[in-house]
C-alpha cells in the first residue's frame, strides 16, 4: 500500500487514540485504513489544525501565559506515558506517568491529577487535556488510578476519616506515588503540585490540608473541603452545601490553592468553592468573557485572595456551568467545552506558586 498522507494521517490518529481511549478504539482505526474506508471524523489534519489555535489566557502579574488548547499530537508521540505502580502498607495503585521528552538540563515541575468518580487515568487525560500542556511546557503529570475495588463508583474516598488523615489509607497512597516520582525522576521538589476533579478535588483538599511539606499549590474543581464530612451521609449532605460542610475540621491552607466551580453544578453545590477559601480576604475580583450562545462561551468571576498568613488563592466561579471540568475536551466525561480553561489556568497560577 502507498503511504498516502491520508494513511500516515490515520496512524498518527490510532497512537493518539491508543493513549487516550484504548487499543479498541486505535484498531478500529487501523482497519478502516487498511480497508481504505473514509474516517467518520473530519480528517486529522484538519481537526488537529481547527483546534490548534493557542488561546491567550487573562494577563497575569508574574509568570508569562500559558498556551491554552495547544493540541499538538506529534508533540505528544515524542513523549512517555506509562502504566505504572506504587504500594505501601495501605494498598496499592496503579498510575499513568506522563514524561515530555525534552533535555533533562534541570529539574522538571510534577502535577498529580485525582480523576473523579467513574472515571480513570486515560479518560481524565484526555478530558483535561492536561498532557498537551505538559508536552509544551515540559512538565510531568501524573495520573493515580483509583479502582473499583477500593470504591464502587472509583470515587477517591475523600469522606471517610481514615482517607483524611497523613500517613494514612489513600493520602499515604498518593503521597508515596508522589515521592517515588521525585526520586526517580529530575523533579524540581519546589514545584509539585495537586489537582483532581469532584471526589478527586476533595481528596486534592485533603492532600494539600495534610502535606504543604510536599505539594506547592493545590488545584481543586467541583470539589469539597477536606474534613467536611465523616461518613458517607454527612458527605452527600456536604455534597448538597449542607450543614456537614460547614463543619469542616481543617484549618486554613497553607499553601496556594486556585478553586473552579460551576455555579448550576447539581451534584456538588457551588457553596463548597467558597468554603474552600473560606478565612481569606477577597484582594480583587473581575468578570471574565461575557457568555454568548452563538459561541458556546461561559462568562465567570475571578476572586483573587489571600490568607492573614499570605497565602493567595483564586476562586472561579463560571457562571451556568455543570458538574464538569471548565474548557475540557468533549473525549473525556464530566467536561465543559465552553468554560474556561481550567488546565490552563491552573498550570499558570501553580507555575506562579512554587514552594518558597
Amino acid at each position: 500500500m502507498k503511504l498516502n498522507e491520508g494513511f500516515l494521517d490515520s496512524m498518527r490518529e490510532a497512537m493518539m487514540l491508543l493513549r487516550t481511549r484504548g487499543p479498541a478504539e486505535a484498531t478500529e482505526i487501523i482497519q478502516r485504513a487498511l480497508r481504505r474506508e473514509p474516517s467518520r471524523e473530519a480528517p486529522y489534519a484538519e481537526r488537529t489544525q481547527a483546534r490548534g489555535e493557542v488561546l491567550t489566557p487573562p494577563a497575569s502579574t508574574r509568570s508569562p501565559p500559558v498556551a491554552r488548547r495547544q493540541k499538538n499530537p506529534d508533540v505528544e508521540d515524542r513523549c512517555h506515558f506509562d502504566t505504572l505502580s506504587y504500594s505501601n502498607a495501605a494498598g496499592q495503585r496503579q498510575y499513568r506517568l506522563f514524561v515530555p521528552t525534552t533535555p533533562v538540563d534541570e529539574p522538571k515541575p510534577l502535577i498529580v491529577m485525582l480523576h473523579g468518580c467513574t472515571q480513570n487515568a486515560d479518560d481524565f487525560a484526555a478530558g483535561t487535556q492536561m498532557n498537551t500542556l505538559a508536552a509544551a511546557h515540559g512538565l510531568l503529570v501524573a495520573y493515580p488510578i483509583q479502582p473499583q475495588q477500593a470504591n464502587p463508583s472509583k470515587c477517591w474516598n475523600w469522606f471517610k476519616p481514615a482517607d483524611q488523615q497523613r500517613d494514612s489509607g489513600e493520602p499515604s497512597i498518593i503521597a508515596g506515588i508522589t515521592r517515588d516520582i521525585i526520586a526517580t525522576h529530575a523533579v524540581d521538589p519546589a514545584r509539585v503540585y495537586i489537582a483532581g476533579l469532584s471526589a478527586g478535588g476533595a481528596m486534592a483538599a485533603v492532600m494539600i490540608d495534610q502535606y504543604p511539606d510536599l505539594y506547592a499549590a493545590a488545584g481543586i474543581h467541583s470539589g469539597l473541603p477536606a474534613k467536611c464530612a465523616h461518613d458517607l451521609p454527612s458527605a452527600l449532605a456536604a455534597m448538597k452545601g449542607g450543614v456537614g460542610a460547614r463543619r469542616s475540621n481543617a484549618a486554613l491552607p497553607a499553601r496556594p490553592v486556585i478553586v473552579f466551580h460551576g455555579d448550576a453544578d447539581a451534584t456538588v453545590d457551588v457553596a463548597n468553592a467558597a468554603r474552600l477559601v473560606h478565612g481569606f480576604k477577597v484582594t480583587a475580583k473581575r468578570d471574565g468573557e461575557t457568555p454568548d450562545p452563538g459561541h458556546r462561551k461561559r462568562g465567570s468571576t475571578v476572586t483573587y485572595l489571600v490568607s492573614s498568613a499570605g497565602v493567595e488563592a483564586e476562586l472561579w466561579t463560571v457562571h451556568g456551568a455543570p458538574h464538569a471540568w471548565a474548557g475540557g475536551d468533549t473525549r473525556g466525561s464530566f467536561t465543559d467545552p465552553a468554560g474556561p480553561n481550567a488546565s490552563a489556568e491552573m498550570l499558570r497560577f501553580f507555575l506562579d506558586h512554587p514552594k518558597r
